[in-house]
């Protein structure tokens, strides 16, 4: 296998036979792991032609294997972004994180696609998993983190205090 991403979020590699096998990792990794699964499952139910196929899922061990959509694109115009992107839209579908890591070309197409629906939203039911959502959590972390690092100096105190004469 072709080892293409390694990050703290996912492991993608692409077997000799061309399909991709995607791990997910790190934070939130089964919510995402899910969200993309459903996701992609929805847009083959809408016959969108630029999308990978899920193949076969393993939830157990968070992993997925799907068709390769063709190569990562180095650069794409801004306009012809984002008409891929509104494009998906009319399929039902928000991807969330619409950036040029997450197009592809395919040759045998002869055209862009779109890969990475770990942050989609599909629009009809309003399901999905959006950055903005899984930034207000890192927030909300954050937050709870400083409020035991603040009762924590606190507990210090009154025990520092309560030694005095």
């Amino acid at each position: 296998m072709h080892e293409v991403k390694d990050s703290k979020q996912a492991t993608v590699r692409i077997g000799y036979d061309g399909k991709v096998h995607k791990t997910f990792r790190g934070p939130l990794a089964r919510r995402r792991f899910e969200n993309e699964v459903q996701v992609l499952r929805y847009l083959e139910k809408q016959n969108c032609p630029f999308v990978p196929r899920v193949l076969s899922t393993d939830p157990e061990n968070l992993s997925m294997v799907t068709t390769n959509c063709g190569t990562i694109v180095d650069k794409i115009g801004q306009d012809k972004l984002d008409h891929l992107f509104r494009e998906l839209e009319q399929y039902g579908v928000r991807h969330s994180d619409p950036y040029t890591r997450n197009v592809t070309y395919n040759a045998d197409l002869g055209r862009f696609c779109l890969i990475d629906f770990e942050f989609a939203c599909i629009l009809e039911s309003g399901e999905g998993f959006s950055l903005e959502e899984l930034e207000e959590m890192n927030k909300a972390d954050k937050n709870v983190k400083a409020l035991r690092e603040l009762e924590a100096i606190e507990r210090e105190n009154r025990d520092e205090t309560k030694g005095e004469p």
